[in-house]
């Protein structure tokens, strides 16, 4: 019976640890949503694991999966890049629940200064926020600062279930990629 136990827990932490390397293969093949999904099923078993917690985070922030930020980031607190990525993590979070809440309720935010970061939704709030945009039907429209070819249309869709919060990066006016928050 002893030997049949640990083989079991041997057993079990081979497929934990294969979960890991999964989750870091899915990562490093920028399969982001499929990354998040398994970091949400296999999260109880390696929440006390920050390199787990932040591969989980980033997988999620690449899906834009946004709302499941808010997990990992409370476990990152010991050293100092977990906080870093901790506070990353938070300030997208809160930007993207402040423009939500300006472009759905007509909420004034352009007194609002956040942290900058490299990602796609804080570029956006960073410049709504300094009033950088044209508004046409709805939509607002703003133009790259690092690419005179790029910009962004930010706008809302609504339809069964909560409305969604759409960005759309354009190259030379032909959309690249569309991001949904809700």
């Amino acid at each position: 019976m002893r030997i049949v136990s640990l083989l079991l827990i041997a057993g079990l932490l081979n497929l934990s640890a294969s979960d890991l390397d999964r989750l870091y293969r899915l990562y490093s093949q920028k399969q982001y949503a499929k990354a998040c999904q398994l970091g949400l099923r296999i999260f109880n078993q390696h929440k006390k694991n920050s390199k787990f917690l932040m591969l989980y985070g980033f997988s999620c922030l690449n899906a834009d999966y946004i709302d499941r930020l808010a997990v990992p980031m409370t476990g990152l607190r010991r050293t100092k890049t977990e906080r870093a990525n901790a506070s990353y993590f938070a300030t997208i979070l809160l930007q993207k629940k402040l423009l939500y809440h300006a472009i759905l309720d007509g909420v004034d935010i352009s007194d609002l200064k956040l942290p900058k970061t490299d990602y796609i939704l804080s570029k956006v709030f960073d410049m709504f926020t300094k009033n950088e945009y044209k508004k046409a039907d709805g939509r607002y429209l703003f133009k790259s600062k690092e690419n005179p070819d790029l910009s962004y249309v930010l706008y809302a869709v609504y339809g069964k279930g909560a409305p969604k919060m759409v960005i759309e990066e354009r190259l030379d006016g032909e959309i690249i990629k569309t991001h949904r928050y809700w």
